[in-house]
């Protein structure tokens, strides 16, 4: 009887070691891939950031600015989450300070529940990481042909709501009607530009900051 009972708590102290072991080695992964995701998002920011104060025409450079801050903003998405997960338990640690009988049975369900957690947290950090070590793997050429670009002037009062655009992401929708504004004038009937989106969305504004750029002023005869 002692030999078993010997033979069982060393299967479970084994066990216990091995889960300890496996729990830390996830969580060093995690935060060497947090770590990692958010030096690759300072490298996408600063890229995104520079082309909205720069006038891009050419159609595939937007596209691929689009696709940039789309990505940049799941990155960014997929650390609050982490956050936020991570606090959530912290939280859970703390309200749960007292011992009871059942508190050795518990740990096993939390053992389950916090592992689940590291999974999904290791798998949304591999596929943020892949998305943009891909994007940044090619975006060279995007830089250099945006240091071509003309640079936008701006008014210290366009520079603040830059900021507040900037934050809606709304990079590829200015520049399109930009170039919209300032195509040459074609015989015919005059071309429209439809701005579509739902209620509240901004539309009027993302209009508004457009009008504000000298380029676009200059374009037109303003009769005051």
């Amino acid at each position: 009887m002692d030999l078993a009972i010997s033979a069982v708590t060393g299967d479970l102290a084994s066990r216990f070691i091995s889960f300890l072991m496996n729990k830390y080695a996830d969580h060093l992964c995690s935060e060497e891939k947090a770590e990692r995701l958010q030096q690759l998002l300072l490298r996408v920011h600063t890229v995104v950031e520079e082309a909205d104060g720069r006038c891009i025409t050419n159609s595939c450079m937007l596209m691929q600015l689009k696709k940039l801050s789309t990505l940049m903003y799941q990155g960014y998405h997929v650390l609050d989450n982490i956050r936020y997960r991570q606090d959530k338990e912290t939280s859970k640690d703390l309200v749960s300070d007292s011992f009871t009988s059942s508190d050795y049975i518990i740990p096993f369900k939390r053992a389950r529940t916090s592992s689940s957690t590291n999974k999904a947290t290791n798998s949304e950090l591999q596929s943020a990481l892949q998305s943009l070590e891909a994007v940044v793997d090619h975006m060279v050429e995007f830089v250099v042909l945006l240091a071509g670009c003309e640079r936008v002037s701006r008014r210290p009062y366009d520079a603040y709501l830059q900021v507040d655009n900037f934050m809606f992401g709304r990079h590829v929708e200015k520049q399109k009607i930009i170039n919209f504004l300032l195509q040459q004038d074609i015989p015919g009937p005059p071309a429209v530009l439809p701005i579509i989106g739902g209620r509240g969305v901004g539309k009027k504004t993302l209009v508004a900051h457009v009008c504000r750029y000298d380029r676009v002023r200059s374009h037109f005869a303003v009769c005051t």
